[in-house]
């Protein structure tokens, strides 16, 4: 939800970053996506979830950030994420990872 919170152009910062590149989403994030929806900050998931809907979606199991980051290890993926945890565990694992900074940019770290 991070693009709605902050304004963030995820593909022209994606493309500052990345130069080519294809934006996968895990479907487990999907359903987390609509779970959240329904509840008190669904606008911003419900967003989210428009925008998800753009992009290709990763047929997964499991749920929460054990689903994300085996999805990103299998597909050698490239981890867009604010979680400090999660992005621990997926420089451990030997993937990039993405992160805002200062609010108002996508940095690789």
């Amino acid at each position: 939800m991070m693009p709605f919170q902050f304004s963030i152009n995820l593909d022209l910062e994606l493309r500052r970053l990345l130069g080519g590149f294809e934006v996968v989403v895990p479907s487990s994030v999907i359903a987390e996506l609509e779970t959240v929806a329904a509840g008190r900050k669904g606008s911003e998931a419900k967003a989210a979830l428009r925008l998800a809907a753009r992009y290709r979606t990763y047929e997964n199991e499991g749920s929460g950030d054990d689903a994300v980051l085996a999805s990103a290890v299998e597909l050698g993926a490239v981890l867009l994420t604010n979680d400090g945890g999660l992005r621990r565990r997926a420089r451990r694992a030997g993937l990039q990872t993405i992160c805002l900074r200062g609010k108002n940019h996508l940095e690789i770290v």
